[in-house]
């Protein structure tokens, strides 16, 4: 029987109904003409009132090809730390994705901490959220989904950085990596705008240990810091010289409450 996961945020996280959902991801992504080629990118995983316009920044800048890998932390704690739905669908309101499954294996064999499990998918948001973008742009496409969750200074972020390049260069085409994650949580504007921008010159930088490091030095409350170590390491595997932040902001901006706020940033790493 073929495994399917139907969406758990719609109607929360964002609409429902198709032509609902379709007319607000056409207002936050941006055609550019010129479009960048990305190996990865940090996007947001909040509801897309508070982050879709930076979600919707970025996936209008760049290339979308034939299969991404979504990386997104574990909020709920279920199933295995480090998590690959290996094969089968998910369903949201614009239609069914299919999972790649020569891809995920290929990412799966190399990798001693990633097991196969689809517990740890079935209830986290952070990467349902990204597919209706991706499905907007590109209809026909195909998913890794992986949820990650471990320590700060876990060993394994290493190993499955390097399991997800080498699966790519394996699978010998072009694949996007996509690091679902939101950045300080329930701060005020200012602790928020300075620990993110700390934070994220480590990521310009393309120096995960610098990233661990200021994290742990400003305790910062990063929630998907796994996935973005991983693509950080990735990405660097698979040739990545530079880091552009397209776009920062909190829901503050979106709230008018500035006392506890979130910070959002979108961000192309090429």
């Amino acid at each position: 029987m073929e495994k399917i996961r139907n969406p758990v945020v719609d109607g929360y996280f964002y609409p429902a109904d198709k032509p609902s959902l379709l007319k607000m991801l056409k207002e936050y992504i941006k055609p550019f003409k010129e479009k960048h080629q990305a190996i990865s990118v940090i996007c947001p995983h909040a509801g897309y009132i508070y982050s879709g316009r930076i979600a919707g920044s970025i996936y209008g800048r760049i290339e979308i090809p034939d299969n991404v890998i979504i990386l997104g932390p574990n909020h709920h704690g279920f199933g295995e730390p480090f998590a690959v739905m290996e094969e089968g669908v998910w369903k949201t309101p614009l239609g069914d994705v299919e999972i790649n499954k020569i891809l995920a294996g290929k990412i799966i064999e190399n990798s001693k901490y990633l097991q196969t499990d689809t517990l740890a998918h079935n209830q986290e948001h952070s990467l349902e959220v990204q597919v209706p973008f991706l499905q907007y742009i590109k209809s026909n496409i195909k998913i890794v989904p992986i949820v990650l969750s471990g320590a700060l200074d876990s060993v394994a972020w290493d190993e499955i950085g390097n399991a997800i390049s080498q699966g790519i260069k394996d699978y010998n085409e072009k694949v996007l990596i996509v690091a679902s994650s939101d950045f300080t949580h329930y701060e005020t504007q200012q602790t928020a705008e300075e620990n993110d921008k700390y934070a994220m010159e480590a990521i310009i930088s393309l120096n995960e240990d610098l990233f661990i490091e200021r994290i742990a030095e400003k305790d910062i409350s990063i929630c998907g810091y796994g996935s973005i170590i991983t693509a950080i390491i990735a990405s660097k595997n698979l040739g990545a010289k530079n880091v552009e932040i397209i776009d920062y902001k909190t829901s503050g901006d979106i709230t008018g409450d500035y006392q506890q706020v979130v910070g959002y940033a979108g961000i192309i790493i090429r």
